[in-house]
């Protein structure tokens, strides 16, 4: 099928925020209501890492709470790299933004007249507002809903970023080139906020969702933007690991309820790791059921048995009501796949879950890009350091993405209006969608084995050369060709129409070209810190060192590290 070549009317706002998740909703909801807001997610409003958030959202709202224990408990997690003034910024904010998702109409759960609280993993108080197990649903359902009721912001789904678009004169940004509607075209805004989420795609094992490819980290990155701490990956200790099961996320709540971790044997052995046992942070138990599991198959490798892929975690120590009241969702995934958590422990291991590191940001969330701006965990705010405390994720998203509220608002760069001129794609283009599909599953079992939580060397010096090998192969692929060097760069004057059966092709492409950018970082950044720290973890450097309490900085091909963080031990008593 080939299409007429047509005119289009040029997309223009005065901000464009890319991503659908909760920290793109929150920021688009607090942006000034006279501003003409753009919207764009690649997949529906509901499909995001916010969405499968099952935990909750910290804050310090409790009497027996402070605004302090929670900046303590959150730089302690942090492991000597957290941002003082972010982290102070994001625990005082912390109870307003719950107020205003309250008012908003978000149902966390009650405890008489005020929200229950629960407590998680490294937090000395209960202090998790939670909607059962559900609470990234329940946050992102509530937002999407006062969302589409705002006439000033428009909802771009199904719409595909491949880059950023720059002024060429001076840098600044001044909105995106994007897959929309059939059509590649440039989308123009006077200012950009990114809200893409993190990239735990990049990994074979992960709890995030398919459409976590890294994007924003990428596309900022070649862009030019200063990107911070991309070696900090953290692994959620417990995820689902059932033959044909997704990797569902088992939330840490259940261990804060008082659910058990235990091995073949039956033996909780959490406390042979850490006095915390199964409350330890989460770097430290996901290394621990790592380093158990791998004891546990050299043991049964000598009497002749197959390898050992998960412990269990139970929940019969925890009072059935208390089950079915917190953890519905739970129930009934595993359900799904067989497994009934009233009477047997749930099979689970590591995965990679959330990306501390991200696109360097000030505590208004700018970028070191004009007019660029970066919310939740596509940005590296400070707050997280090199492992993230529970539930502070989906408190980033809305203490920062709050700053929206007081964004100034240059002006546009030109008057783009009237009909922009539009080609069509050229027919017979090879898409070798497969080969697109085949790398990714080789990249990310490159990762996951290379960079996952244990890491060495030489291993890291091996998926350096194979991801290398793996990016120039993909730039000399046909389409990859005509991509690169004939049709995203024209899109700054002109527009092209695409064939419905390329949409996918492309989305798969740009999503790779994503992946294949963010793990080179990843790797990169992981063989230069010669210590472990938080979701950080070198066998041939077990221990965290004085003169690695530096960030690791990327800009386009330089990697260097900052200015060395401020001493920030804290003694629990």
């Amino acid at each position: 099928m080939t299409l007429v070549p047509q005119q289009v009317q040029p997309q223009r706002f005065d901000v464009l925020v890319i991503g659908g998740g909760a920290a793109g909703l929150y920021s688009a909801l607090c942006l000034p209501r006279h501003y003409r807001v753009g919207l764009i997610t690649k997949e529906t409003l509901s499909q995001s890492a916010s969405d499968w958030a099952q935990g909750g959202i910290a804050a310090a709202i409790a009497s027996d709470d402070s605004v302090q224990l929670h900046l303590e408990d959150t730089l302690s997690a942090g492991a000597g790299l957290c941002d003082l003034d972010a982290v102070r910024y994001l625990v005082n904010q912390a109870p307003d933004c719950i107020e205003s998702l309250l008012e908003l109409g978000v149902a966390f759960d009650q405890s008489g007249d005020r929200p229950a609280l629960t407590l998680e993993a490294a937090h000395r108080r209960p202090r998790v507002l939670h909607a059962a197990d559900a609470t990234g649903r329940a946050v992102v359902v509530t937002l999407t809903r006062h969302v589409y009721q705002r006439p000033n912001i428009e909802v771009l789904s199904g719409t595909f970023v491949f880059d950023l678009w720059l002024n060429p004169e001076t840098g600044e940004c001044q909105g995106a080139i994007a897959l929309h509607n059939g059509v590649i075209q440039a989308i123009e805004a006077a200012v950009v906020v990114l809200a893409t989420g993190g990239g735990g795609q990049v990994f074979s094992q992960t709890t995030n969702p398919p459409a976590s490819t890294g994007d924003g980290v990428a596309m900022a990155w070649r862009a030019g933007a200063t990107l911070r701490d991309l070696e900090f990956m953290q692994f959620h200790p417990t995820a689902l690991m059932k033959p044909g099961a997704p990797h569902f996320l088992i939330s840490e709540a259940v261990r804060g309820e008082g659910a058990h971790l235990l091995d073949q044997h039956g033996h909780r052995f959490m406390f042979d790791y850490h006095p915390a046992g199964e409350l330890a942070s989460r770097d430290i138990v996901s290394r621990s059921i790592y380093q158990h599991l791998q004891q546990q198959t050299i043991q049964a490798s000598q009497n002749g048995d197959r390898s050992i892929p998960h412990v269990w975690l139970d929940l019969r120590p925890i009072a059935p009501e208390v089950i079915q009241r917190r953890f519905p969702t739970i129930i009934q995934r595993c359900q799904s796949y067989g497994i009934d958590v009233f009477t047997q422990p749930i099979p689970v291991a590591p995965a990679a879950h959330y990306w501390m590191g991200g696109v360097l940001t000030n505590l208004e969330s700018a970028t070191s890009i004009s007019r660029l701006y970066a919310v939740g965990e596509t940005a590296s705010t400070g707050v997280h350091g090199a492992n993230r405390l529970a539930s502070n994720s989906l408190l980033e998203c809305v203490v920062f993405g709050h700053n929206m509220a007081h964004l100034p608002l240059p002006p546009p760069w030109r008057d783009r209006s009237g009909d922009v001129p539009t080609r069509s794609a050229p027919a017979g283009i090879d898409a070798a969608l497969s080969d697109f599909h085949e790398w990714r599953s080789h990249l990310q079992q490159w990762v996951w084995s290379h960079a996952g939580i244990c890491r060495e060397q030489a291993s890291l010096d091996q998926a350096i050369a194979q991801v290398a090998a793996l990016r120039q192969q993909f730039n000399h692929h046909g389409f990859s060709q005509w991509l690169l060097n004939t049709a995203l760069p024209q899109m700054s004057h002109s527009s092209m129409a695409v064939d419905a059966s390329q949409i996918a092709t492309l989305q798969t492409w740009g999503e790779l070209r994503n992946l294949l950018d963010i793990a080179s970082l990843i790797l990169k950044s992981a063989a230069f810190r010669t210590e472990s720290r938080g979701g950080h973890y070198r066998r041939d450097y077990p221990d965290a060192i004085a003169p690695w309490q530096v960030h690791t900085l990327v800009q386009d091909d330089r990697l260097y590290t900052s200015t060395p963080a401020s001493p920030q031990v804290v003694e629990l008593p």
